[in-house]
């Protein structure tokens, strides 16, 4: 069965379900389980509702870059638990949350259900890298990081993104119509950009400044009149544009953040994407054996069912 390529953002899934649910649900022998069961569900739905021919979960191999972190020092910053000079710093998670993340790993292979990952990159990354190789099928890529808003496209092949940011029932399905519309950026380049809107309104989840002075409204305006952040600067060097005394002072203040920046807002479309497998999404569980001893194990058995039916479904 043909149908769209599903990439999920596995962390803004899973961290989405250990919130949702309560630690209450636990395995057989005490341990929570509340992400692992609202992750199984959140994934079953997915399927359920877009019937794709193909399914990757992305994951975040370097949630914090290196080559992001030179550029712009504060990025994540405040999201270190642990700092490790030989490796990725370690990030600041829940510690009930932190096996559940094996355990889900687990279900996903028993299932049959590939992930993917890149060295030195964020899912993020490998979200955009495998929905730009995407020439056969529309790519949907499901997240609750609005970063994700800049790689909707339509060409070669549509490239949407469904944004769970308030829930998977209250998911919002963009395109880059919708992108532009919503966003108020460029209609000729909405994806481009967004990453625009975002380098200059800054993100504090991201420990990304942004121009001080310039919110997303200012933002907006400003990316409408000019196109974008290249000519936005220009203008302001230029004397005789109309641009307004203030915002040159504010984009001159900004210019060494502005000069590094943009990579690091930018998701990465070439980085070097590794799978765990065929990402062909199967319509029976790799090894049912095992799904079924962990449906047990964990005490996520009505969640398991439900995934099976899922895939048999399509």
């Amino acid at each position: 069965m043909t149908g769209p390529l599903l990439l999920l953002d596995g962390a803004s899934l899973w961290f989405r379900a250990y919130y949702a649910l309560p630690e209450s649900f636990t395995a057989r022998d005490g341990r929570p389980v509340n992400a692992v069961r609202g992750f199984t569900d959140m994934v079953a739905s997915l399927i359920t509702r877009h019937q794709p021919g193909r399914l990757v979960v992305c994951l975040d191999l370097d949630w914090r870059p290196q080559f992001r972190v030179d550029l712009v020092p504060s990025y994540k910053a405040h999201r270190v638990a642990e700092e490790h000079e030989a490796g990725p710093d370690v990030e600041e998670v829940p510690d009930t949350l932190t096996p559940q993340v094996d355990m889900i790993m687990d279900v996903l292979t028993a299932a049959g259900i590939a992930t993917a990952g890149a060295v030195g990159f964020e899912a993020d990354d490998v979200l955009g890298t495998l929905a730009a190789r995407e020439r056969e099928d529309t790519a949907v890529v499901v997240s609750g990081d609005r970063d994700l808003l800049q790689v909707v496209s339509d060409d070669p092949v549509p490239v949407r993104v469904l944004y769970v940011g308030r829930g998977l029932s209250k998911a919002e399905l963009f395109g880059p119509a919708e992108v532009a519309q919503k966003y108020g950026v460029p209609t000729d380049r909405p994806g481009p950009g967004y990453a625009e809107l975002a380098l200059l309104r800054g993100d504090p989840s991201d420990g990304l400044p942004g121009v001080k002075g310039v919110g997303e409204k200012t933002a907006s305006t400003l990316l409408l009149q000019y196109g974008s952040v290249e000519n936005l600067r220009a203008a302001a060097l230029d004397p005789e544009s109309a641009l307004a005394k203030g915002v040159r002072s504010k984009l001159a203040a900004a210019a060494d953040y502005l000069d590094a920046a943009l990579p690091v807002v930018r998701v990465a479309v070439d980085a070097p994407v590794e799978l765990s497998g065929p990402d062909k999404l199967p319509t029976t569980p790799h090894d049912p054996d095992r799904l079924a001893a962990l449906a047990e194990e964990l005490n996520i058995g009505a969640s398991v069912g439900r995934l099976t039916v899922a895939l048999a479904s399509r």
